[in-house]
This record gives C-alpha cells, sequence and structure tokens, in this order.
C-alpha cells in the first residue's frame, strides 16, 4: 500500500502536494489504523524518541521487560521483533510506513506481546505515523540539532518531537507515563504534556561511577552494578530503562539481573575482534555531540578514525563540524565515502575536511579500503574507530542505487587478510 501511495504521490504536481500533504498524510494514518482496527488500544505501547540513544534504548527497555516475564515487540532503526521471532531492519528508515507499523502492532496484539516499543522519530511524526497510535508511556532521550534542512529550523525540528509528546496527552489510557532525561535541557517541555505519571533520570542518580572502554559501574539501588555498556551516553540509556521499568513496580532484583546480561548492541559502540591487539569500533555516531561522546570513550587510546560523508542531501551544516570534532580528537583520520544518495560525495568529504587540522586527515573514497588503511596503521593498544553507518545495511548511492553493506563485517574481513584469525 504505501508502494502505491508512493506512486500517486510522483503523478500529482509538487506545488499540490504540498498544499494537501498534512491532509493525505492523515487521511492515509487512519486509513491504516481502521484496516488493522486499531491495534494498540489492545497492547502496551512505549514511545522513545529523542535525537540520540532511541535503538539503545528500545532494547535496553525489552530485556528489562523480558527478565520480568512480559512478552515484548520493538520496532526499530536495527530490528523487528515480535516475541521470539525478528527480522533485520532493511528499509534504512526507523519506521518505513504507517501501514507497516499499523500491521506490525496488529501481529504483537496477534500474538499476545504484553508490551510493544517503538522509535519514533521526527522525520515518522511529520508524516503522521504516529497518529492513531494510543500510547501508554513515552521515553524522551535527548534534542539536538538534526534534520535541520528537511524541517527547516530547530524549532520545527524539536515541533516535530514535541508532537510525539501530544500523542501521549490524547490518548485514552491510563496511566499515561513519561520518562525525560533531565540532563537534557528541553526535558521541562516533553515534561509539560499532559500524563498522570512523571519521572525523570540523569547522570546524577547513578553517581558514583566509572566509565571505562570495555564497560561501565554505576550505583544502582545503593549498590555497585557492572554493565557491558561503555561511554556517558549508555550509561544514561540504561538509566532511562531503569526510570520506565520503575513506574512498573519491576524489583530491582530482576533490574539488575537483566542489565547484567546485557552484552551490548549492534552498530552501537561494537566491538569486532578477530584476536588483535587493538580496539575496532563500529558505532552509527552521525551527529557532531554524538561522535565527540564515542571519541570520549577511547580518550586514553591513540585514534585512528574512520569518517563517513554523513550522507548526502541532508544536514550539510554539520560536516566541518564533525571534521572539527575528529580532529580534536583523533591522531589519524580517514575520510571516506558513506551515502552520497544524489550529491556529489567528493564535495561532501572535501566539506567535512575544512575543519580538520592539516596534514592528520586522507581521503580514500572507497569505504572497504579505507577500514583496510586504518586497519593497517594500527597497533597495540590503539583503537580504529569506524562512524556514521552502524549497522546500516546498504550505502545508498544515486538515483536510488544501493550496495549491501556492513561495516562490522568489512572490518572483520580486513583483519583477516592482515592475519588476525581468532
Amino acid at each position: 500500500m504505501e508502494n502505491i501511495l508512493r506512486i500517486i504521490k510522483k503523478i500529482i504536481p509538487r506545488n499540490i502536494f504540498r498544499a494537501f500533504q498534512p491532509a493525505y498524510h492523515y487521511l492515509f494514518a487512519l486509513l491504516a489504523a481502521t484496516i488493522y482496527r486499531f491495534p494498540s488500544r489492545h497492547i502496551g505501547v512505549i514511545a522513545i524518541t529523542g535525537t540520540k540513544g532511541k535503538t539503545s534504548t528500545t532494547e535496553i527497555v525489552s530485556a528489562i521487560l523480558e527478565e520480568a516475564g512480559y512478552r515484548t515487540a520493538l520496532a526499530g532503526t536495527l530490528r523487528f521483533k515480535i516475541g521470539e521471532d525478528e527480522e533485520r531492519n532493511l528499509y534504512k528508515m526507523t519506521i518505513p510506513g504507517r501501514f507497516f507499523v499499523q500491521r506490525f502492532l496488529r501481529r504483537a496484539v496477534n500474538a499476545k506481546c504484553d508490551w510493544v516499543i517503538i522509535e519514533m522519530t521526527s522525520e515518522g511524526a511529520r508524516q503522521f505515523r504516529h497518529k492513531f497510535i494510543d500510547f501508554d508511556a513515552l521515553i524522551f532521550t535527548n534534542l539536538s540539532p538534526e534534520h535541520i534542512e528537511s524541517h527547516g529550523s530547530f524549532e520545527n525540528y524539536k515541533e516535530a518531537k514535541l508532537s510525539i509528546a501530544q500523542a501521549l496527552a490524547k490518548s485514552p489510557k491510563r496511566p499515561r507515563i513519561i520518562v525525560a532525561n533531565a540532563d537534557n535541557e528541553y526535558a521541562k517541555e516533553f515534561l509539560a504534556v499532559d500524563a498522570e505519571t512523571k519521572t525523570t533520570y540523569s547522570l546524577k542518580d547513578a553517581e558514583p561511577y566509572t566509565l571505562k572502554k570495555d564497560d561501565t559501574t554505576f550505583t544502582f539501588m545503593g549498590a555497585p552494578l557492572e554493565a557491558h555498556l561503555s561511554g556517558a551516553f549508555n550509561l544514561s540509556n540504561i538509566l532511562a530503562g531503569i526510570s520506565f521499568a520503575r513506574t512498573q513496580n519491576i524489583a530491582p532484583e530482576v533490574i539488575r539481573r537483566a542489565l547484567e546480561k546485557f552484552h551490548g548492541i549492534r552498530g552501537r559502540v561494537e566491538r569486532v575482534n578477530q584476536g588483535q591487539e587493538f580496539d575496532v569500533v563500529v558505532d552509527y555516531a552521525h551527529t557532531p555531540d554524538s561522535l565527540e561522546k564515542v571519541y570520549e570513550v577511547f580518550q586514553d587510546s591513540r585514534k585512528i578514525c574512520v569518517l563517513g560523508g554523513t550522507g548526502g542531501g541532508r544536514d550539510s551544516w554539520k560536516r566541518p563540524a564533525m571534521g572539527a570534532i575528529a580532529s580534536a580528537h583523533c591522531d589519524e583520520i580517514i575520510l571516506t565515502d558513506e551515502d552520497p544518495y544524489d550529491e556529489d560525495p567528493q564535495k561532501i568529504v572535501e566539506e567535512i575536511r575544512e575543519g580538520i587540522e592539516e596534514g592528520k586527515v586522507e581521503i580514500i573514497m572507497d569505504r572497504r579500503a579505507a577500514i583496510a588503511k586504518a586497519l593497517s596503521f594500527a597497533k597495540t593498544g590503539d583503537a580504529v574507530i569506524i562512524t556514521g553507518k552502524g549497522t546500516d545495511p546498504y550505502i545508498m548511492g544515486p538515483n536510488g542505487t544501493k550496495t549491501p553493506w556492513d561495516d562490522a563485517t568489512v572490518a572483520k574481513e580486513e583483519l583477516i587478510k592482515l592475519g588476525f584469525k581468532k
């Protein structure tokens, strides 16, 4: 159905479509919910939104709920899961469309899931993919500039995110729950929406804590807890999951058990280990803030950084900023292709290079060759950090072309070529 709608959209003149765009999106959101018989009325629904941390928080919340005995479904950037069945998200978008999400909710209801956890993006909200979903809870992770060119301004971007909170406020379910990151300056705007239960989390809640490149130890209910995730950003995501779990009266020992069992998420500070004596890390980091936080995890290591092209056709403002952050943190930088779409990939890379100190950067447009070169530079104790794609399944080129891809798989293959055989 979504494919048919895209064909119809191409037939309609652009100026006419823009005028009727809100009605178009609303109508098809209603149609999708009607066809699948408003499934969200019959299952607990948690929306997770924010600029960063959505995927990790989704997985953490699901892990805690499952440890507590609940049957879960989740839909997000990384995968779609209903009970024990799962499939990789190969759509290059978090939620493919209104009909997809309503059908997914219906399948979760039919599979007798107790909860469904959905990553909600600003792009999805702009297309009304959150309409006619009766939410039980919203977790707000953070907000920082992204998709500015797509939305027209940061204010528009923020309003798209807030529309998800407003959807929670309109939900007929009770109690409505909002969990917000108090360390983010925009939390108060999300907490202002109507909800029976409002709770916040902050890194201060975990003090004292110790951040290491392989794990994090923090204070939970007065005792230390070791989690197999690294970085302050992941600690924040863990706290989001804990805060929601506490609204459901899940026992502390269940939460602790779930977090101790949780061993990370593909494409999020994912380590590739073939027995080499240096770290190889793949991460989705695609904003200046997230890039800096990943580099900080390895602040005590010599860093060789493979930095992608930040995607063609959008957010060109952040290209020199990403370059400047790499320049400040990395000892060697290799710029490479990422997802140019219809934009000149060389131009994208040159705009990133504007922020990098002279003599510190090499450009290798072939992404595999760039990863191979970075690995060949590495010595004992170094960290090779490959950012920008995470688990993205394709490199997106001009005219809709796409090349199958996986950074971690390529890194593993290139390590094997270097003689590392775990």
